[in-house]
């Protein structure tokens, strides 16, 4: 099988790559060659951007896959260069979407695939919605064999579940308290790389999905207070936890806001039902509680990526002052 991924370096899509020439695919990544990830060993690579269209064109030099993968698709436009690009030279377009365009709150759950997709508060997951309306128009229309996936949160050896990354960390290792929004009982769902790459994967040349979304998550539903202290554990250290409004983040940090109203601070399981009748050996592995264990030794073993953003750090104290102003005999914030 011949596949193309347009990225192919980033946290998912690193762990498809691996699976795919795992299982003897001809495996070519399209990207700009920027990713500190390393490029999968037997990997071919061709260097172009596909923000630009005639240079990507040029450079595919009319080649046909039988599956394309595209995980850089944010806005219409982009879902319109891929249809220029691939319509009638492809067998199966996959494009990644994201759970987050689902229904924000669901009013039900679990989440199925049929779950509407409205979200009022993100700007980025309505583009998501958008370009999956495109694809599904140009599929009833010309036939386009695209697939949508819906990832929800995956994350590999090198992302921490908290916005802020190694800066919240610090501020565990030296024992400042850290935010989670609103109370910390909401469930959130956690899937590592490698999992989400075998339904991923596992949709290949299957002609039962074209034309069909599926979303590929664990089953495992922790809370945000679970989730902080779980990383928190696996560093050696007692995190001091401040429950903070998801509102009041928003108004000091707009792009933190907009990621948990529209999407981490309201509770989200999926049914993973469907997947997994297509892909029956679509089985997560990797606990959360083993996850945090390849995130500690990733971190400690690249000190260099152990950076903490200064600007960040002081929207941490803003927030937190701001709150202690209004619950002058809390519990003095973790402290």
């Amino acid at each position: 099988m011949k596949v193309l991924f347009i990225g192919g370096t980033g946290i998912i899509s690193s762990a498809c790559v691996t699976l795919a020439l795992k299982r003897g695919m001809d495996v070519t990544l399209l990207n700009r060659g920027k990713s500190f990830r390393p490029v999968a060993e037997g990997a071919k690579v061709i260097e172009a951007d596909i923000r630009h269209f005639e240079g990507t064109r040029q450079a595919l030099a009319n080649q046909t896959f039988d599956v394309v993968a595209d995980f850089t698709g944010f806005v219409p436009q982009h879902i319109e260069t891929a249809l220029a690009l691939f319509e009638g030279n492809v067998g199966q377009y996959v494009y990644i979407s994201s759970a987050s365009a689902y229904q924000t709150p669901p009013h039900t759950v679990p989440v199925t695939e049929d779950t509407p997709l409205e979200n009022p508060f993100w700007e980025y997951s309505r583009n998501k919605a958008a370009c999956e309306a495109r694809l599904r128009q140009a599929h009833a229309e010309a036939g386009f064999p695209a697939t949508i996936v819906r990832p929800s949160h995956t994350y590999d050896e090198t992302l921490f579940p908290f916005h802020g990354g190694w800066t919240v960390m610090d501020r565990m290792l030296t024992d400042k308290p850290v935010i989670v929004h609103g109370d910390g009982t909401s469930l959130w769902t956690m899937t590592y790389n490698a999992d989400f790459a075998k339904g991923f994967v596992g949709l290949f040349g299957k002609p039962q999905a074209i034309g069909e979304t599926y979303h590929i998550t664990s089953d495992e539903w922790l809370t945000w207070n679970q989730i902080f202290e779980a990383i928190a554990n696996a560093f050696g250290v007692t995190p001091k936890l401040v429950h903070i409004p998801s509102d009041l983040i928003a108004r000091y940090d707009p792009v933190w806001g907009d990621s948990l109203l529209g999407d981490k601070s309201h509770s989200f399981m999926l049914d993973n039902r469907k997947i997994k009748a297509l892909v029956p050996d679509f089985i997560c592995e990797t606990p959360y509680s083993e996850g945090v264990l390849k995130i500690r030794d990733w971190y400690l073993a690249h000190p260099e990526h152990q950076v903490v953003d200064p600007e960040f750090d002081a929207t941490h104290e803003r927030i937190l002052a701001a709150y202690a102003k209004a619950w002058p005999d809390g519990p003095n914030f973790g402290q």
